[in-house]
């Protein structure tokens, strides 16, 4: 499996206003390789124990249904006074913003790693300059769905930082080794292209700025493997035309099972005057899906001509109904005349 690059922390909130409330944030780093290069904030580190051969990564882990994996985590303090964590099993998922690796927080609904992992203790003090070492366990329930549970093993600083400079922001930091765990059984890739939409913008001058299209999309993870997705974009125009072909670079490294990411992309030169086809190709190991959408591309001048004549072949519609003189629509017909004769009876006596 090829090494996630490194993701960067997600990005928190300011609250300025807010003077009584204290915003907590789970600040994770979630690094590469172990030891020399463990998952580090710079104050403390967590990595897999070494193995006999080399040292490790992350923590890989194959089960089956039913069975009991255990392992052994180090916590490393890079800092000259005492260090006291919580550790906790987490899930992974993909975070919305750019779809980098992220774990969930201790009191969120865990279903895979951070349900089955178990931590013989939840806090660990770790001594200046020192490192502890915590076996733990990984019971795969005999029900587990087969394919990637992807989480973490997490040292969390449950101490809050508020940031001072008058900014009432709470931050609690903490460091996590991923665990990639494969359970047993058939690996079912799937993905899908969801949404996909097309706003375009044009200059209200022609010829006076760029015109550019932002295309906005969706993918999915319908399987249950942990993918590397690839993205083509080819756009085209009216008879078959191609505008545009060009592989996609802002995309996860990976996409986790089930997991969505709302991702965008900008088109530069977006055509002026045409009517344009986008198309969506997503590719990844054994699997491959495509969407499109259409937009029309109109300047603004054409469009703003286009309502005038409108609206002035409205007003001179309305203008000649109101001028149209009495009795324009025909002549009333006069009332029928009986000419035929006249009967009187006259009763007798």
């Amino acid at each position: 499996m090829r090494k996630p690059p490194v993701p960067l922390p997600p990005l928190l909130p300011l609250l300025p206003f807010l003077s009584l409330l204290s915003f907590l944030s789970l600040l994770l780093s979630l690094t590469s390789a172990a030891p020399a290069r463990a998952a580090d904030n710079g104050s403390w580190s967590v990595y897999p124990v070494s193995s006999a051969v080399a040292a490790r990564p992350y923590f890989y882990v194959s089960a089956d249904p039913g069975q009991t994996v255990q392992d052994k985590v180090v916590v490393a303090n890079k800092t000259d006074a005492p260090l006291t964590f919580r550790l906790y099993a987490a899930d992974a998922y993909n975070t919305a913003r750019d779809g980098g690796f992220a774990v969930k927080s201790p009191g969120e609904k865990m279903r895979g790693v951070g349900a089955w992992a178990v931590l013989p203790k939840d806090r660990v003090t770790v001594p200046g300059r020192a490192t502890v070492t915590v076996p733990f366990t990984v019971r795969v329930p005999r029900g587990a769905e087969p394919g990637d549970h992807p989480g973490a093993i997490v040292a969390l600083d449950e101490r809050v930082d508020n940031g001072g400079g008058g900014v009432a922001l709470g931050v609690q930091r903490a460091v996590g080794a991923r665990v990639y765990l494969q359970v047993g059984g058939p690996a079912l890739p799937g993905l899908a292209v969801e949404n996909v939409q097309v706003v375009h913008h044009q200059p209200l001058v022609p010829g006076f700025g760029d015109s550019t299209a932002t295309i906005s999309y969706t993918l999915h993870n319908t399987g249950n493997v942990t993918l590397e997705p690839k993205v083509e974009l080819k756009a085209s125009g009216l008879f078959g035309r191609t505008l545009l072909t060009r592989d996609l670079e802002k995309l996860p490294s990976q996409l986790l099972p089930g997991q969505r990411v709302r991702l965008t992309e900008r088109w530069t030169g977006a055509p002026r005057l045409d009517r344009a086809h986008v198309r969506l190709t997503a590719t990844a190991k054994g699997t491959e899906e495509s969407a499109k959408a259409s937009f029309l591309a109109v300047p603004w001048l054409v469009v703003g001509a286009v309502a005038a004549a409108v609206a002035a072949g409205v007003w001179l519609l309305i203008r000649r109904r109101r001028t149209r003189p009495e009795g324009a629509r025909g002549t009333a017909r006069p009332a029928p005349t009986d000419r035929g004769p006249k009967l009187s009876r006259t009763a007798g006596g």
